[in-house]
C-alpha cells in the first residue's frame, strides 16, 4: 500500500515543477528537485521510479513530462468532486477557498441540520443532512468533509461511511470510530496553534536562559 508521506512529496515535486516552468525551465534534475523539498535525490529518484518515471541520466527528466506524469498519479487530470457537512465558520471558509478550483477539487454540495443555511453560498447548493446519501450516491461522491462539532462528527461520519464515501478530511477534535478500508485525515486546528505556541515560547525560555 502506497504510504501517506508518499504522496505528500509527490504532490511537493509537482509544486515545485509548476513553480520550475514558470520560470522557463524546461527540464529538471533530480537534486533539483531534492534542495526544493528537503529530501535527498535518492529519494527523489525512488518516488519517481516507484511511479514509473524514468529520466535521463545526463539530461533530466522533461518538466512537462513530470507534471503530466504527476497530474495523473494525483488525479488531477479530471475534477475531484467532494461533499462537506457542516456550514459553520470553518465549513463556509472552505466553500469560499478559491485554492480548490485551481487544483481541480469541487465542493459539489454542503449539508447541515439548520434550515436558515440551506439555499447557496458561493454556487454551492446547502442541502438537509438526510439528503446526503442519495446525493452521494447519485452523483458517486467518495470524498467527504467534515466540519460539525466534535459531539455530532462521529454520527456524520458514519452517514458518509454508509452512504459510501470512502475517504474524510475531518476537521472535528476527535478520533473517529472506522475500518482500514476508509481513509481518513484529521485536521486539528486547536491543536496545532497549541503546539505552535508551546514550542515558540519554549524557544523563547531558552533564548533568554542563554543569554
Amino acid at each position: 500500500m502506497v504510504s501517506k508521506k508518499y504522496i505528500i512529496r509527490l504532490c511537493r515535486y509537482r509544486n515545485v515543477l509548476y513553480r520550475l516552468k514558470s520560470m522557463g525551465f524546461m527540464r529538471v534534475v533530480s537534486n533539483n528537485l531534492a534542495d526544493a523539498t528537503d529530501v535527498t535525490a535518492l529519494q527523489v529518484r525512488k518516488d519517481f521510479s516507484l511511479a514509473g518515471i524514468t529520466g535521463n541520466k545526463k539530461g533530466g527528466y522533461r518538466v512537462d513530462e513530470l507534471i503530466e506524469k504527476l497530474n495523473q498519479i494525483l488525479g488531477k487530470n479530471e475534477i475531484q468532486k467532494v461533499i462537506l457537512v457542516g456550514v459553520g465558520k470553518i465549513g463556509i471558509a472552505l466553500m469560499y477557498y478559491k485554492g480548490f478550483e485551481e487544483e481541480g477539487i469541487k465542493i459539489e454540495a454542503a449539508f447541515d441540520i439548520d434550515p436558515q443555511k440551506y439555499g447557496k453560498q458561493k454556487d454551492i447548493p446547502v442541502l438537509p443532512l438526510e439528503r446526503l446519501r442519495d446525493f452521494v450516491k447519485t452523483n458517486n461522491i467518495k470524498t467527504g468533509i467534515i466540519t460539525v462539532p466534535d459531539m455530532a462528527a462521529q454520527q456524520v461520519f458514519n452517514l458518509m461511511i454508509s452512504s459510501g464515501i470512502k475517504g474524510v478530511l475531518n476537521f472535528a477534535p476527535i478520533k473517529l470510530r472506522s475500518t482500514p478500508d476508509i481513509v481518513i485525515n484529521n485536521v486539528n486546528l486547536v491543536m496545532e496553534l497549541e503546539n505552535l505556541i508551546y514550542f515558540v515560547n519554549t524557544g523563547e525560555r531558552n533564548k533568554g536562559e542563554i543569554l
